[in-house]
């Protein structure tokens, strides 16, 4: 999820916004937030919008009756003005149930002007509503909030200077423009959301990918590194007794890390496939090399054809296991429809076994097409890998 907010950080809108229920928008911890991107397009915005605050000043300075009473009232505009151009910045960093406090502050600091405007500071409620709206806090808390803001605003015009026309242009004006920010706000927030969602599922495809990578060469090489130790123990025990055979097995050795490169290859480039009756006659070659007397079916017409590489796997996978661990004699692979089973008579199942890496990548190929893999003591008395699909 982090590596998914720095991308969104250096390549998204420059706007950091995330809906309420994600929290904080990526790198908008405090104060780095406040010259974000997205900040600096906010101040932009919020400067101009400032511009409205001219007749609050003069009106102020108007109704002062010293110097020093203009200069503050001017100085609380001023303060006013910064609280809005940085409060929502800010908020964009706050976990959500924080949210409200700059959108309080600036509310607050408005009730500062009453000195000098009285109940006629609902003038300045637009940058209240706006600020809320662009706090991202979820469509029913906006509206509701931006709703009471607006009838108070109302009131407070009433109470200023009777109900009259000017009123009811006030409340429109708060209502509709801090909707409009709530509005431009939330579609970056859908915007940023929708671009996580993205970075996470490409995330989460390069995982599986690594992971049937990382698996299929295991499957491949312990496979074949198996039958090539084998193999290669053989021939040394042949090289005296039976120079012409200890080559023949040595040729077979190289053939085989030959076609073991070979398979790497395919694999890293995406188009291994394993073929049942090629399966079938590689798991006879490795038994026999490891001195496992081998029953194995004489043909795969049993098994249907959908299941067959799943199958050729499990296969290759059982094999491997009774060459690497099982200490066993004889060999079992019986083959049927949708359903496939290793036996042995050797030394039966380990936990060790039962938890390899090898099992591990078996059991993740059999379950995600639905089948079920189950291992235990087969009726040979040993070590029994059974595959339903």
């Amino acid at each position: 999820m982090d590596d998914n907010r720095t991308r969104l950080h250096e390549f998204g809108p420059p706007w950091p916004m995330l809906p309420r229920a994600m929290g904080p928008a990526p790198f908008t911890t405090l104060p780095e937030v406040l010259h974000s991107r997205g900040a600096v397009s906010w101040y932009v915005g919020g400067i101009l919008s400032l511009l409205w605050l001219i007749s609050a000043v003069q009106e102020v300075v108007g109704r002062s009756t010293t110097t020093g009473t203009a200069v503050l009232g001017a100085a609380l505009v001023l303060v006013y003005g910064l609280v809005f151009l940085v409060g929502v910045p800010v908020g964009w960093a706050l976990a959500a149930r924080w949210r409200f406090v700059p959108v309080v502050v600036l509310l607050a600091l408005s009730f500062t002007l009453m000195p000098w405007l009285g109940w006629g500071i609902h003038n300045l409620w637009t940058y209240v509503g706006v600020s809320l709206g662009m706090m991202v806090v979820g469509w029913r808390i906006t509206i509701i909030g931006i709703g009471l803001l607006s009838l108070a605003a109302l009131w407070f015009g009433t109470l200023d200077d009777g109900f009259g026309e000017d009123d009811l242009w006030i409340v429109a004006i708060i209502f509709s423009i801090s909707l409009m920010m709530a509005a431009f706000a939330n579609a970056f927030a859908a915007m940023n959301q929708l671009r996580l969602t993205q970075d996470q599922v490409q995330t989460m495809a390069a995982e599986r990918e690594r992971t049937r990578m990382a698996r299929d060469i295991h499957d491949i090489l312990g496979h074949s590194l198996t039958v090539i130790t084998v193999k290669a123990e053989l021939a040394g025990r042949l090289v005296d007794a039976d120079p012409a055979r200890a080559h023949a097995e040595i040729a077979e050795v190289e053939a085989l890390a030959r076609g073991a490169l070979a398979d790497v290859r395919a694999t890293v480039a995406g188009f291994r496939g394993l073929t049942l009756s090629g399966e079938l006659a590689a798991a006879r070659v490795a038994l026999s090399a490891a001195g496992i007397a081998a029953d194995l079916p004489s043909g795969t017409d049993a098994v249907a054809e959908p299941q067959r590489e799943l199958t050729a796997w499990v296969l290759r996978e059982g094999v491997t296991n009774v060459v690497r661990h099982s200490g066993a004699r004889r060999c079992a692979v019986r083959l049927g429809a949708h359903e496939i089973e290793i036996a042995d008579d050797g030394v039966g199942p380990v936990d060790a076994g039962a938890s390899s890496t090898g099992l591990s990548g078996l059991r993740e190929r059999v379950e995600a097409v639905g089948g079920r893999l189950s291992v235990g003591r087969s009726d040979l008395g040993g070590f029994s890998l059974k595959v339903v699909l």
